[in-house]
């Protein structure tokens, strides 16, 4: 696993947050109204407990993603380009996620199910009034369907084993955080700035790009090593062609020496 890696699935949380507002942010209010009742101080570690369960069940979720990566494409992989090649094409894929074409949707509609299968034990983790509960209500915050949270899986699913996968998500999850537990006011200059800028977007265009690089740059590189190593036999075998001819020289010339000594002897 690269630090590029890491770093891509961080700033992809942190740029695609603002977009999940819309549903994370209702959950947000839920919890926040749930604690009304708890010290400011206990309300703090309450919501570091819930994002933490977040978290770990994105890292869960990654965990899972890695698995089933290792056990369908670790035996297609061996001795081959593979890994890259699809790591590659992921990154792009993501990419165009995040400039909004809706490739996720149908994922998402079915990821619906499983939230709404879920709805029992939401409702048994209200009010978030002790720490146990509010880890359960993290945990259970991870399954929400969301089309980003899909795309950091995709990576992990190619992200070589189990562990690396679980990594990813959980620094998905940390980019996350800082929209999430911002206040109104920041959340609104977040988002303006972030949509303003079409940070998101270019955060997709960045992906891509580097999903492209990773495709394409050993091969480029392959290809100019195979042309310098063709070039470099082709320079050896001058020189050994050029070596052979002057050895033959050498030797017709000693032969006509011989000849010529004997010759002399003779005479």
């Amino acid at each position: 696993m690269t630090m590029a890696l890491l770093t891509a699935a961080l700033l992809m949380g942190f740029f695609g947050s603002p977009h999940c507002l819309g549903m994370c942010g209702g959950i947000v209010a839920a919890f926040g109204l749930s604690m009304k009742d708890v010290s400011p101080a206990k309300k703090r570690g309450l919501i570091a407990t819930y994002h933490l369960g977040r978290l770990l069940s994105y890292a869960l979720l990654g965990l899972v993603a890695g698995l089933i990566g290792t056990a369908v494409l670790a035996p297609l992989m061996v001795g081959n380009s593979t890994p890259r090649i699809l790591l590659g094409l992921v990154l792009v894929f993501v990419g165009l996620t995040m400039l909004g074409l809706p490739f996720l949707n149908k994922l998402e509609r079915f990821g619906m199910r499983l939230w709404q299968a879920l709805a029992p034990l939401r409702t048994k983790v209200f009010p978030l009034n002790t720490v146990p509960r509010a880890l359960a209500a993290g945990l259970l915050w991870g399954f929400l369907p969301c089309g980003l949270v899909y795309g950091a899986l995709l990576i992990a699913v190619v992200g070589h084993d189990p562990l690396t996968g679980a990594v990813l998500m959980f620094a998905f999850g940390l980019g996350t955080i800082p929209m999430l537990v911002a206040t109104h006011e920041t959340v609104n200059w977040v988002r303006h700035h972030i949509g303003r800028l079409r940070l998101r977007q270019l955060n997709g265009a960045i992906m891509m790009i580097s999903g492209l690089a990773v495709v394409a740059v050993p091969m480029v590189m392959a290809n100019m090593h195979g042309h310098m190593d063709h070039g470099q036999m082709n320079h050896e075998q001058m020189n050994h062609e050029q070596m052979n001819h002057e050895q033959m020289n050498h030797e017709q010339m000693n032969h006509e020496q011989m000849n010529h000594d004997q010759m002399n002897h003779d005479h």
